[in-house]
């Protein structure tokens, strides 16, 4: 038996400048299953995604190892210098395939279906991130940004490349970009910063077509780390998405942040991805 990739349709842009297809899993010319690569601009590198990977007829015959394999195959070819699979939190045997290949676990994204504002301890207040403090954090939250794209398996080159990239793409405008809620949050009367925020409430559809906002940042000054800052931070999050009228709220977190994914855990997140990366 011949297990083949085909082109399902036309290969066709993507809106951050990259190309993305999707493709059937042939098993004697016969569709047996899809996925679908793509490919992401991260400064002068291309990095891949799988994602959509699915085998409906025949399972435990290779026919998603092969997928897999000859995903790779065409990301080479588009340039890719690594590559990342999403995978849904229910497919364990697609996790336990990424594992097999070569794969390991970098990041989770979590979600939260948001009901009541909830209220802020007594004593914190949360004002905004303006253009005057904006260099300064955006500087100390980028160079955190790297150190955990580095710690999750990422070269420090292709770590700056894609935070270069991903903060210019969701702050085109600095503190003033749309659709965000940068804010820091205080001891009442105080004037020292005891963290940071970055929501961005701009409307992703969920696959239902409801609008679901994504924490980008949440970062607790290191004096002030231990007094449960990181919580206070995020019910300031879920304030500022029901303010704005979202009411799903998303985070990455990565798989290595024991205390931040039992904090996460804590407040009622639930994992519904898991992206698992390597070099290619």
């Amino acid at each position: 038996m011949t297990t083949t990739l085909r082109p399902e349709g036309p290969e066709t842009p993507t809106a951050a400048g990259g190309r993305t297809r999707r493709w059937q899993i042939c098993a004697n010319g016969r569709q047996v299953g899809a996925l679908r690569t793509t490919a992401v601009p991260h400064g002068s590198q291309l990095w891949g995604e799988i994602a959509e990977l699915e085998v409906r007829e025949g399972r435990g015959r290779g026919r998603g190892t092969f997928g897999a394999l000859a995903a790779e195959e065409v990301l080479r070819g588009w340039g890719c210098t690594r590559v990342d699979a999403n995978i849904p939190e229910p497919a364990r045997i697609a996790r336990a395939l990424a594992t097999t290949l070569g794969y390991t676990e970098r990041m989770r994204n979590l979600a939260k279906r948001l009901t009541a504002s909830p209220a802020l301890p007594a004593g914190v207040t949360a004002d905004r991130i303006g253009p005057a403090e904006f260099p300064a954090w955006l500087d100390e939250t980028a160079e955190g940004y790297v150190r955990s794209l580095v710690e999750s398996g990422l070269s420090e080159e292709q770590a700056r490349a894609k935070s270069y990239v991903d903060h210019l793409r969701q702050l085109p405008q600095g503190a003033d970009s749309p659709g965000v809620a940068l804010r820091r949050l205080r001891a009442a009367g105080g004037s020292e910063p005891l963290g940071s925020l970055w929501v961005d409430l701009h409307l992703r559809d969920l696959p239902g077509g409801e609008p679901l906002a994504w924490v980008m940042v949440v970062e607790v000054s290191p004096a002030h780390r231990g007094r449960g800052h990181g919580r206070t931070l995020m019910l300031l999050a879920e304030r500022e998405c029901l303010a704005a009228g979202v009411h799903n709220l998303g985070l990455n977190v990565f798989s290595d942040n024991e205390v931040a994914i039992r904090l996460y855990a804590s407040l009622g997140y639930r994992v519904t991805n898991r992206i698992y990366g390597k070099s290619l």
